[in-house]
């Protein structure tokens, strides 16, 4: 069975760590920091662009030779409200100092060096809805690809209302094809609200190769290196997803499972 569901370490400091080498692949890189007031952290980028997301809470941040004042302003996440994020180059030196007890995610990728250290968020990030019907859920774009911030790294936020589904119809990018399909590697880092319930993921190709359907519970990772991806959140439970995505090119495009095929373009009549 492969190994796709990432429980945290614990409730306090790195919980979350997944590298390429413990993923078996070569592009996507993810850290959690769960930190108390007061506490800080400090790491370096290496061969990595990375992005850290304030998740929750506050922290004052350094990074790249800059003095990037406190950033986050959102205590829980279900609030919903637009993330402050920073993004920082390979070769960079940072520091967190938590001012409120605060979730940091730090979504990774290898750079290049061609942009600058900078602020993302949250002017310039809406809540946007995306699909219909049951299949409805909200998007905080952090840096997808028209956002020119990154080399590699792809990133956005998804709520799920109770009873939905996201990254569905079911799809993948899993080949170096484009502009047919793209091959990015991608982590869920999932949160739910209340924290006591859970969600659904499922990974599968379509010869059934890999066919695994997981309970992810809050705070847990699932890796996606190949193949359809969709989760569902259950009647009660609303669902908050992180997404990290990165390949040899820097473009999301997709190709839906030929089952579902049908409602994806059902819906985009409906949006027409």
């Amino acid at each position: 069975m492969p190994d796709l569901l990432k429980r945290p370490y614990g409730t306090h400091g790195k919980v979350h760590q997944i590298t390429r080498a413990s993923a078996g692949w070569r592009y996507v890189g993810f850290d959690l920091w769960r930190l108390r007031a007061k506490e800080t952290v400090t790491d370096v980028t290496g061969d990595d662009e990375v992005i850290l997301v304030m998740v929750e809470g506050k922290a004052k941040l350094n990074g790249a030779g800059q003095d990037w004042g406190e950033l986050g302003d959102r205590m829980n996440v279900f609030q919903k409200t637009a993330p402050h994020c920073l993004y920082l180059p390979n070769g960079s030196e940072w520091a967190a100092t938590a001012t409120t007890d605060c979730t940091i995610a730090v979504c990774k990728a290898p750079g290049h060096g061609n942009h600058e250290a900078r602020r993302i968020g949250p002017d310039g990030i809406t809540l946007t809805p995306r699909g219909t019907g049951s299949n409805t859920r909200h998007i905080n774009n952090i840096a997808m690809e028209n956002e020119d911030y990154c080399d590699s790294l792809l990133v956005t936020e998804v709520f799920t209302p109770a009873g939905n589904w996201s990254s569905y119809p079911s799809h993948r990018h899993d080949e170096d094809d484009f502009p047919r399909i793209t091959y990015l590697e991608e982590t869920y880092y999932h949160r739910l609200n209340p924290a006591q319930g859970f969600g659904i993921q499922r990974v599968y190709t379509a010869d059934l190769q890999l066919n695994e359907t997981m309970a992810v519970h809050d705070g847990d990772v699932v890796c996606v290196p190949r193949g359809h991806h969709p989760c569902g959140a259950p009647h009660g439970f609303e669902m908050y997803h992180l997404n990290v995505m990165a390949g040899p090119l820097r473009k999301w495009r997709f190709v839906p499972a030929p089952e579902v095929e049908w409602i994806m373009q059902q819906d985009a009549k409906k949006q027409d």
